[in-house]
C-alpha cells in the first residue's frame, strides 16, 4: 500500500500551481492556544502573497493532521471568498447557512484529500471487513477511527450502515448506497433512538466486538426478510459514553420501486483539484 498524502508537501507545492495563484507561500501551520477552535487559515495582513495555517495543539495527531487538510481546503475552495476562516467545532452545525456550507466543503475535501477514494476503494475490495482490518487503514491513512468508518460507508459496495451512539442515543447514520438501494435502515421505535433489544449495542457487557457477530438482519432493519443475515460489529470508546455500530449486510436485489439508487455520483472539489495530477505522498 502507498503511504499516507503528505500535507507538508501538499502544502509547499500549493502556490505553484493554478490554484494557488496570486500567493507566494503558506506558512508551516502553527499552533493555536485556543480550545474553542480547531483550526483558523488566515491572510498576512501585512503581506497579501502570505497565508497562515493554525490548528489547536491540545488535539490527537489525526486531528491536527485532518484540521491542516480542511485548512488546506479553504484555501483552495474559499480564499476569495475572505481574509480569514475561524473554524471552530460548532459552526458546521450551528453557524449561519454559509459558514455552515463552506465549513462542510472543507471538511469534505479534507476527508478526499486524506483518504483517496481511488485508493480506498481499491484497498477494501476482495477483503474481508472487520474493524480490525479497518482500523489497519486508518493508521495507514493517519486518521481517526472514526473518519475511515464514514469513509468506508461511502465507498464499499456492501450493504452497511454505521451507527454513532452518544450517552447511549443515535447522534447519526451512515447508510452505503447499496443499503440505499435496498432500503436497508435500522428500526426506529424511539425518539431519539436508543439500542435495539437482543444487539450488542444494546449489551453493557459486551465493550468491543472487532471481529463481528451474526444475527438475524430483522432484528436491526425492519425491511429485512427474516432468512437474511447480518454482521454486527461494535467499538467502545474509552469514555463508555460514545459507541460506533458497523453493521454488514448479506447482498440483496435493489427495490424496484425505488429509483433514487441509480443517480451519479457527483464529482466533488478534490476530485477537481486532483484529476491534472498524482497526490504526494510519504
Amino acid at each position: 500500500m502507498p503511504d499516507a498524502v503528505d500535507l507538508e508537501v501538499v502544502r509547499q507545492m500549493l502556490p505553484e500551481t493554478p490554484y494557488g495563484k496570486g500567493v507566494r507561500e503558506i506558512k508551516a501551520p502553527m499552533v493555536l492556544d485556543i480550545n474553542s477552535c480547531e483550526g483558523m487559515l488566515v491572510r498576512n495582513p501585512q503581506d497579501t502573497a502570505e497565508w497562515g495555517i493554525f490548528y489547536n495543539g491540545k488535539a490527537n495527531p489525526e486531528r491536527q493532521r485532518f484540521t491542516i487538510a480542511h485548512e488546506l481546503g479553504h484555501f483552495i475552495l474559499h480564499r476569495d471568498q475572505r481574509q480569514s476562516f475561524n473554524c471552530d467545532k460548532e459552526s458546521v452545525y450551528s453557524g449561519a447557512d454559509t459558514i455552515r456550507v463552506i465549513e462542510r466543503e472543507a471538511d469534505d475535501f479534507a476527508s478526499n484529500l486524506l483518504m483517496p477514494g481511488d485508493l480506498l476503494r481499491e484497498w477494501i475490495s476482495n477483503q474481508r471487513i472487520d474493524l480490525h482490518f479497518l482500523s489497519a487503514l486508518a493508521k495507514r491513512f493517519q486518521v481517526s477511527f472514526e473518519a475511515l468508518c464514514i469513509r468506508f460507508i461511502k465507498f464499499t459496495t456492501q450493504r452497511a450502515i454505521l451507527v454513532y451512539w452518544d450517552n447511549g442515543f443515535v447522534k447519526y447514520e451512515w447508510r452505503s448506497s447499496s443499503a440505499v438501494k435496498t432500503r436497508a435502515r435500522i428500526r426506529r421505535t424511539d425518539d431519539p433512538q436508543e439500542p435495539l433489544p437482543g444487539t450488542l449495542a444494546a449489551d453493557s457487557t459486551v465493550e468491543q466486538e472487532w471481529d463481528g457477530t451474526e444475527m438475524s438482519a430483522a432484528i436491526w432493519c425492519p425491511e429485512e426478510a427474516p432468512h437474511m443475515k447480518l454482521r454486527e460489529f461494535k467499538h467502545s470508546y474509552t469514555t463508555g459514553d460514545r459507541v460506533l455500530t458497523l453493521l454488514l449486510l448479506e447482498s440483496a436485489e435493489p427495490r424496484s420501486w425505488d429509483r433514487s439508487w441509480q443517480d451519479g455520483e457527483s464529482f466533488d472539489s478534490f476530485d477537481q483539484f486532483v484529476s491534472n495530477g498524482q497526490l504526494p505522498v510519504r
